[in-house]
């Protein structure tokens, strides 16, 4: 793909790809130094840390996956309320910003593609289990489909409750390990180290993959 032909969609996706990568290198480190004196954060603090999270993660600095490990390690599933709360309010803030910069403009420049048309059109029709599955999936970035999903112009309760069930296991997940951790340094450097956590992790790719698939197969075998 050649500069001229990246749009500012993709230039802006790839961005969000890679910022959560360096963010997640300088706090890893900030975390480890301060680890005993975050361990003595209280109640209050842990709400601001909180709302500045929702900040970060909508603008794809901090992966919401790597936050349940961090909170999981400090609060067990104490972490969990929270982590939902900011889980949702980023994917909100995001969403409510699209539309409101956007204004479906980008939505109407691809349904001008009858391919693109159709696929579109064949998402909106199983929009919440699209949603569902793509938030399930363990290697999508976070702000990237949160973007995807406003551009596209999807329904917000949807985008809401496909999104808080599509990311439950996720968030559980990362906020168990982070819980059963003993060194806050092995679990920021080696967070899938154990065999069980490896196998939820690829049964939740696989089921987002088929799902993702019989949801998309249609539309693509009739666009060839």
């Amino acid at each position: 793909m050649t500069a001229n032909k990246l749009t500012i969609p993709a230039i802006i996706s790839i961005l969000m790809t890679l910022a959560p990568l360096l963010t997640s290198s300088f706090i890893t480190y900030r975390v480890l130094v301060n680890e005993s004196v975050m361990a003595q954060l209280t109640s209050s603090q842990w709400a601001i840390i909180t709302f500045v999270c929702v900040l970060t993660s909508a603008f794809s600095l901090t992966p919401p996956t790597f936050l349940a490990l961090v909170f999981g390690y400090f609060l067990g599933w104490n972490a969990l309320l929270p982590l939902f709360a900011l889980n949702m309010a980023a994917i909100l803030f995001v969403n409510v910003g699209v539309h409101w910069l956007d204004k479906d403009r980008l939505r109407h420049h691809l349904e001008q593609n009858p391919k693109v048309r159709q696929v579109l059109a064949r998402i909106q029709e199983q929009e919440f289990r699209f949603i569902f599955f793509a938030k399930l999936s363990p290697v999508l970035p976070f702000a990237v489909t949160n973007l995807a999903f406003a551009l596209s112009g999807a329904r917000l309760r949807n985008v809401l409750l496909g999104g808080f069930l599509g990311m439950v296991p996720r968030t559980a997940l990362a906020v168990w390990a982070g819980s059963q951790a003993r060194e806050l340094r092995t679990l920021l450097n080696q967070p899938n180290s154990t065999s069980w956590t490896q196998w939820a992790i690829a049964a939740l790719l696989v089921v987002s993959v088929v799902g993702l698939w019989q949801i998309l197969k249609k539309s693509l075998v009739i666009s060839h």
